[in-house]
Formats: C-alpha cells, structure tokens, sequence
C-alpha cells in the first residue's frame, strides 16, 4: 500500500468546532502510523453557503435541464441566476480554505506537508459521521492544489478488512450491471462503455426484478465490479435505487446478497446516478472496499462522461484513485453547460483494504501483464542497456565519477566489521601535554634529553623496531652521548626524512645525521583532490637533488625488518615488484577502480585500512616515562613513535573521517601504523590487499547490472512497483559491492548505479512514449 493520510472528523460539528482532530499518515511498509493533533473552530457559516448551493444547484438544474434528472421536488427559488451561483461557489471555496488554513489546523497541515513529496501518489480519507461534512467538496481545500497526485475520500469512523477468497491470475474482471429505471436519460451509452472494457467480462441486467437481482448478486463465480445506472436519490442516510419502472430497492433490502457478493471478492460499486450519498453511507457498514457516487442530482451527460474518462483511465494502467481524479478534472470543461460538474463525483474508501487496479481486480500484478520473455522487449533491453553501458563508462573515463566512487568506497570502509587492533603494533603518542612538559626543545616536538630517556626505556624492554615518526634533520647535543649512540648503533630504529617536492620544501628534509641510510624511510604520504589518504606509498626512485636519498617507506622499513626476524625476506621480483614472502605488492596504475585520473608515480598500493576502533594500543610519552608501561606489549613488536597535537600539524583525513561532522583528522603516526599493519597482515595473515578487476571485468560488470535494469523496465510495473524493485535491485547490488570489499575487491558501485537507473528509467519512458504515439 502506498502512502495513507486519514483526518478524524468525528469529535465534533460545524456549528461548535472540532476540539480535537487526528490525522495519522501511514507510510509503504509501515504496519504502524504518524499521527499528528490539532482542532478546527466553528465554521457555521459553511452549512449555510452548502445549503444555499444545494438550493441554487437544484433550481438551476430543473430550470435548464429539466427531466434528464431525477425528479426532484420544486424548491421555491424563482428569482435566481448563475451569476448568483458563482459567487456562493467561490464563497464556499473560500470559507473551506479559511477554516483548513486556521491556526489550530496548521500544525496538521504543516507536519504532512513535511513528509509528503509533492510528486508522490497518496490518498487522502476524511473519517466522520457528519451528514454535512460527507457532503462538502473536498477535493476544494487548496492542499489538493500542491499535490496533484492525491485525491479525497471519505470513510466512516468504523471499518474492517473482509476476509474474501483469493483470484485466480490471469480472470478478467468480471461487473455485474445493473441498468435500472431509464426514464428520461440514455443509459445506453453506459452500456456501450462498459462492453468496450478491455480484459472484462459483464453480465447486464436491464429493468431487472428484485428476485433476479438478488439471484445474481448470490452468484458464486462472484463479482468485482457492480455498476448501476438509473434513477438515484438518498434521504438522510438511506440510500434508494430504482431497479425498474415500478420497484425501488434500499441497501439494506439488499443487504445478505451483497455481503455476500463482498465476502466472494466485490471490491467497486459505481453508482453512475443521482444523489448517492445514503447508498455509499449504507455500503460503507458492509465494509465494501470502495464506492463511487454522485453526491448531488447529475445530468445524464457528466455522468456518462465522467464514467467514460474513468474507466478509459483505470483499464489503461491508471491507480484508482488518480483514474477517479482524472475523470473529475476533466469535468470542468463541461461547467459552462453543467455548473459544478467537477463538484459531483465522490469517492467512499474502506481505509482497512489495499488501493485497487484494474490487474489487481483480475489477480494480476502490474509485471504479469507484460511477458518479459517477449523478443522485441527482449531486443530493445539489451541494445538500450549496452548503449548507456558504454555511455557511462565513457563519461567515468574523463573522471567525472571518481568523487563520487570514492565517498562511496568510504561510506563501505565505514561499516565493516571490527577486526580489534594489531597486536603487534604499540603507538607511543605526544601529546600537547607531553610538549609543553619538556623543559627546553630544538627543532623537533621531541628534545634530546625526553628522546634519550625514551629510548633508553623502550630498549631496555626489547622491541623488534622502533620507527620515530619526527623530522631531525639535525646532530645530537655533545651532551646527549648516549643518545647519539643509540641512533647510530641500534639496527633496530628508524627514522624519517622527506622527499622533495612542492614549492616550499623542494629540496625536501634530510634524515637524522647519526641515521645510516638502511635504517631511514620517507613519511611522505600521497593525497586525493579531497585530500584524503587512500593510497599507501611504498617506494620511489628519489630525486638526486633531494635531501631525502631513501627509497622505501618508513612503513616498509619497519614491516621488512619484523618479517625478517621471520625468515621473511624482502625482494624485488621479476617483473621489478616488491616482494615479501609469497606476498607480490604489484603497484596501481591508470586506472584503478575508482580512480580514473590521479598521480601514480612511485610504487603505490590501496591503503586497505584495518577496521577497528585503533589499529593498535596507543599509550603517552608521559606514559611510558613515568613507567605506566607493560613491557609485554613492547617486547618483539613495532613501536612507532608520532605527534598527536595541534600544535603540530601532522594530520590528515582518511576514510573514516567522513563518519563524523565535522570531519575528524587522524594523526600522521596512526596512518604510518595502518600502513605498516597492511604489509604485516597481508603476509602473515593472509588478509587481501585491495584489488580491482582488469578493464573487461568492470564492462562486464556494468553491463550486466545495465541488463537488469533494462529487463526491470519492460514489466508495466505501477510507478510504486519500479520504484520499490528497483530498491531492492540497488540494496542487491550495494550488498554485493560491500561483500566483494570484505574479500578485498573495490567494484564499480556509482556507475553501476547511475548505469541501472538511467537504463531501466529511460526504458521506461520510452515505452511509454512510444504508447502514447
């Protein structure tokens, strides 16, 4: 069921007001509603007007069109004129718009008005007991205006679903019409119109006795549509039909034939007659789904048309409901001859069933109708499918997506499961606290004397490398000796310098002087356009010029002597990619994935982050000074020691940043560690560098997912159905993008998506165009 708006009217009149008016909004798939409260003041001055429209109405009505009405009795208005009857109806328009847009009433209207789309298809019911306001036009209320995909009903405060007998697929829509008295109008255009049904089959019953009425209503084939056309009239809330020139039948003279007629599966009385009002308020007790009345005295002529453009409407693919708007609307040409026609058709809705279809009424659904098997659908899917397959593929090429592929790589890095940190790392972090702390510095967030007893701590507890994530282009303080020889004797630290590049620091950073240059890895990180680290860098030809000579990675070094320790040496294979183990680290190229367009000098990897909370413990200078340190969680492990401070700015974004507004940074030494966790993890534990299909894999891939949109359109689905198909179709296809990324793989998701959409959109259309032509 699409989306339901049902406004309670039952707790007061127009006279005194409504002191408490609920409107609840039932959403798709929703088993439990929004309900929203406000009142509505008095407004006696709408039965005035209401009362004076129904007298002019009537008198206009016997004076130009005398008997092709009902007979009704003279109401003694003589000096009368349209003129007059358009100011009460422009009056009436206005003062129900004044009373809907009151301020006790707004709130309502605003909180709907919120969770409604203007182009979506709805219903919109008013539940009262209140003879007058049954009777009010409100398809008026300018609410109706914005949302030209809604239309009115009308309920009683009481309903229930009836358990009726399921239809079999495939029936036609079987109506049982009742053509009743004929005097004075031309109900043989009615019959004409519904022998023109498509996909129906009617049984006529022309002047029928009450005896063979209600002989046919027992029918146990049953009925899905009863129709009557003849003479109408209600009085109070009694509903009266003339089934021929002699007899007149209530509803409740009816009532045991119809209840039946309702339990075998009725779902439509259209009542194309006069006054209506009492048979929907009858029928609506037995708790027929829907009912379609005249709620005052018709001309032959707008019933007819009115019948002809709502069944043209419903047969052809229309909802119900629009089919009933759309044959209201059109209406309005006729008011120059028939004032208010648009005013007359009233529809009574049975909240507790499901809206109706016409293929619904032949237990069908929307797709049955359209054999996908068919070859020419077949054909026009699958070159359509191909062509904005290759078409999307050539506007990725330029580049145009890979922002948009990257954010969604992200947001699937973003919910992976926990792995927990890396065991064999240990971050020592310095803090802002652990800055000012220190009694005098150099060059570095790190002085010689905190360094030196840093060391000096962290060796005595036997780490198997320790990587200092600071710049110390500068020699140790004659003081500092055994600091300096630390640094220049301990195989097992490392240190960083910076490659050349950008305008500021061409020459780049030199490493530590005491440093020998197998034991020094550039820090250097590369950046997307959105300045974000998904890449991981692993090794350059360095430049001559630059300061920086080294030509790994500091998270290299550190993953190469770990594996070392071992039995794992690294290599260069033959096709001149690095190698640790039976672990080939083949570097990306244009394109990879998502990207189409970036700089891929070096030997470059995706960065597949570990997914956890940290990637490692994480403890302070402070920490680790003041001995709140476990040496089992140095011993034989990675130390990695990084600023965490903003005062330095050594920070970046990653993709993870994005889970969180504003976006959170993360310190420089927290990526060095994931980098060094990647290598570590891919050899020893065999967890998947990220991967991407060749070329041919992703075209593949993107016109498959293009087929599908294409075989998606060539259904007639309802617009409710594509759009919820085509829900799950993209749910189906982020599921297996994410599942794929459990297992390494980065697949195309944007372009697939924009792919399966445009395809089964454009399709669409195009059926649609070509039906219409």
């Amino acid at each position: 069921m699409g989306k339901l708006v049902v406004i309670n009217l039952d707790k007061g009149n127009l006279s005194d007001g409504f002191s408490v008016v609920n409107a609840q909004l039932w959403e798709t798939n929703n088993s439990r509603p929004m309900q929203f409260t406000g009142s509505l003041p008095a407004a006696p001055e709408i039965t005035e007007l209401y009362k004076r429209y129904q007298l002019i109405y009537q008198a206009l009505q016997q004076r130009f069109h005398g008997r092709a009405l009902i007979e009704m009795e003279p109401v003694g208005l003589t000096n009368i004129s349209e003129t007059d009857f358009t100011e009460v109806c422009q009056e009436l328009y206005q003062q129900i718009n004044s009373w809907l847009n009151s301020n006790s009433f707004h709130k309502i209207d605003q909180q709907l008005r919120a969770r409604l789309t203007l182009d979506e298809e709805f219903q919109v019911i008013i539940e009262t007991s209140d003879r007058l306001l049954r009777r009010l036009p409100w398809h008026l209320w300018n609410f109706f205006e914005d949302y030209q995909k809604a239309e009115v009903a009308l309920t009683p405060p009481t309903y229930e679903r009836v358990k009726v007998l399921p239809k079999k697929n495939g029936k036609k829509v079987k109506i049982l019409a009742i053509l009743g008295n004929s005097t004075g109008i031309d109900i043989q255009k009615d019959q004409a119109l519904l022998k023109k049904l498509p996909n129906a089959s009617t049984v006529f019953l022309v002047e029928p006795s009450r005896q063979e009425l209600d002989k046919w209503l027992w029918d146990k084939q049953g009925w899905d549509i009863l129709f009557f056309a003849g003479h109408s009239q209600s009085q109070e809330d009694i509903g009266l039909i003339h089934i021929n020139q002699t007899s007149s039948l209530t509803i409740p003279e009816l009532k045991n034939a119809l209840k039946y007629a309702i339990a075998q599966g009725l779902k439509l009385a259209i009542f194309n007659s006069c006054d209506g009002l009492g048979l929907a308020s009858q029928l609506a007790d037995l708790h027929i789904p829907e009912v379609i009345i005249m709620r005052e005295n018709v001309p032959d002529f707008v019933a007819q048309e009115f019948l002809k453009n709502f069944l043209s409407a419903f047969a052809g693919g229309q909802s119900y409901y629009l089919a009933a708007r759309y044959a209201r609307e059109r209406l309005q040409g006729l008011e120059d001859e028939f004032p208010t026609a648009s005013w007359l058709p009233m529809i009574y809705q049975n909240p507790a069933e499901e809206p109706l279809t016409w293929n619904g009424l032949r237990g069908q659904t929307e797709a049955i109708s359209s054999p996908w098997f068919k070859k020419k659908r077949l054909q026009t899917a699958l070159v359509a499918s191909m062509a904005i397959a290759g078409l999307v593929l050539q506007v990725r090429s330029l580049g145009i997506m890979q922002q948009w592929e990257l954010s969604a790589f992200d947001s699937m890095m973003q919910i992976r499961p926990d792995e927990g940190p890396d065991q064999r790392l240990l971050i020592v972090k310095i803090t802002e606290a652990d800055i000012q702390a220190q009694k005098q510095r150099q060059k570095s967030s790190l002085s010689d004397e905190v360094l030196q007893q840093l060391m000096q701590k962290l060796q005595s507890y036997q780490p198997r490398a320790i990587g200092l994530d600071l710049y110390r282009d500068f020699t140790v303080e004659p003081q500092y000796k055994d600091l300096a020889t630390r640094l220049h004797q301990s195989d097992n630290f490392f240190a960083i310098c910076k490659l050349s590049g950008g305008k500021t620091q061409a020459p780049g950073i030199s490493p530590p002087p005491e440093i020998s240059g197998d034991r020094v890895g550039f820090s250097d990180v590369v950046l997307d356009s959105d300045f974000v680290v998904r890449r991981q860098l692993l090794a350059v030809t360095p430049d001559p010029e630059s300061l920086c000579k080294t030509r790994y990675s500091l998270s290299w070094q550190l993953a190469s002597r770990y594996l070392a320790k071992e039995g794992i040496q690294s290599q260069i294979n033959d096709e001149g990619y690095l190698q640790l183990g039976k672990v080939v680290f083949k570097p990306i190229n244009i394109p990879t994935g998502g990207y189409q367009q970036f700089d891929a000098r070096g030997h470059q990897l995706l960065l597949n982050y570990r997914a956890s909370r940290e990637v490692a413990r994480q403890v302070t200078l402070a920490q680790v000074l003041n001995k709140q340190l476990n040496p089992d969680w140095v011993r034989n492990r990675i130390v990695l020691i990084g600023v965490d401070a903003d005062s330095v700015k050594d920070s970046f974004l990653t993709p993870y940043s994005t889970k969180t507004m504003p976006y959170q940074q993360v310190p420089g030494i927290v990526i060095h560690a994931n980098m060094v966790s990647q290598i570590l993890s891919a050899v020893m534990n065999r967890r998947p560098l990220l991967w991407v299909w060749p070329a041919w894999g992703e075209i593949l891939w993107l016109c498959g997912w293009s087929l599908v949109g294409g075989i998606i359109a060539v259904y007639r689905w309802s617009r409710s159905q594509l759009a919820v198909i085509i829900g799950v179709a993209l749910i189906t296809l982020y599921g297996c993008c994410f599942i794929l990324l459990l297992f390494g793989g980065w697949v195309p998701f944007v372009p697939t998506v924009f792919t399966l959409i445009t395809t089964a959109f454009g399709i669409r259309l195009f059926t649609i165009y070509q039906q219409n032509t």
